[in-house]
């Protein structure tokens, strides 16, 4: 199980560091992002249910 955990340690700072790099995202929003893409990833990799909300003022559609 730790390998998994680490994979998706793993995955998720590179989403992270990825987005920095782009300008979609500034180190100062970083716990807050970071704990959100690591819950995302962990989420879809163990396959739990999502279970969080959109972000205000959104409706979750495309």
């Amino acid at each position: 199980m730790a390998s998994m955990d680490e994979q998706i340690l793993k995955a998720a700072k590179e989403i992270v560091v990825k987005f920095i790099e782009t300008g979609r995202l500034s180190p100062a929003a970083f716990p807050d992002a970071f704990q959100s893409i690591y819950q995302t990833v962990s989420d879809t990799v163990k396959g739990a249910p999502a279970t969080r909300t959109p972000p205000e003022g959104t409706d979750g559609s495309r």
